[in-house]
């Protein structure tokens, strides 16, 4: 499988924010469910983020000094997420990707491995931005076409480690989804897995009309070939790799 690196990043299409900056709702196992369509936020473009950093209790935080600190004292007035950048995030390669299913049957995912960047405005109507290996503050961006919702049968975006990457015990990681009207919708990934390798985060599934995001924040052990026998996708997996920077 080819691997990406080095393409020049496009910017991102334009999405509609709506009000989605002075409310949310979280998505939590008590109430894992929104209607998009209830709030009126199926046209458009969806824009779908993952953010996250290294926890300070994994990168020495304020609590205990170390050697760079009493070298460079000045750092030690920097912010928490900012030490967090210089000390280690740089190690963790976090990768956002989709499973699509169309209502014509066809499948397939979106995903920086292989270059699997999708398309706006043609099948799947699911496009990634690029792919952040860094845990930038924009982290990484899914746009999904609501235009061409009748068009979507089901999605599943979700979370995976690159190898060589600490797990996700020791990062903390938010998806948050922007739509084209109504409150932002944010998803945490907070629970500790030590061993896991990839999260299954959302679904996003049309039930008799009804666009309805369903949290899931499932753990798995493997990859995406295991999310794909998890939820019934059925496509053929092939390993994938990235080259060095």
């Amino acid at each position: 499988m080819a691997f990406w690196d080095g393409l020049r990043r496009e910017r991102g299409p334009h999405f509609d924010s709506g009000n989605a900056a002075s409310n949310s709702i979280e998505l939590t196992k008590r109430h894992p469910v929104v209607s998009l369509t209830k709030q009126g936020a199926t046209t458009g473009n969806l824009r779908v983020n993952l953010s996250w950093r290294m926890r300070t209790s994994d990168i020495g935080g304020r609590s205990r000094p170390n050697a760079s600190l009493l070298r460079h004292p000045l750092r030690a007035l920097q912010p928490d997420v900012v030490q967090a950048h210089t000390q280690g995030v740089v190690n963790v390669d976090l990768d956002l990707g989709c499973l699509y299913e169309l209502t014509d049957g066809s499948k397939g995912v979106v995903q920086p491995l292989g270059s699997l960047f999708g398309g706006l405005n043609e099948p799947p109507y699911v496009q990634l931005s690029g792919d952040d290996r860094f845990g930038a503050p924009s982290g990484e961006t899914i746009f999904i076409n609501l235009d061409h919702r009748e068009k979507i049968k089901r999605l599943l975006v979700f979370v995976y480690i690159y190898d060589q990457t600490p797990a996700f015990d020791r990062t903390h990681a938010i998806v948050t989804l922007y739509p084209s009207n109504g409150p932002r919708i944010e998803i945490q990934l907070e629970e500790r897995h030590p061993q896991a390798r990839s999260c299954a985060v959302f679904s996003v599934e049309n039930i008799k009309g009804d666009l309805v995001v369903r949290r899931e924040v499932k753990f798995v052990y493997g990859f995406q070939a295991e999310l794909d026998r998890l939820y019934g996708w059925g496509l053929q997996w092939g390993r994938g790799y990235k080259s060095k920077i």
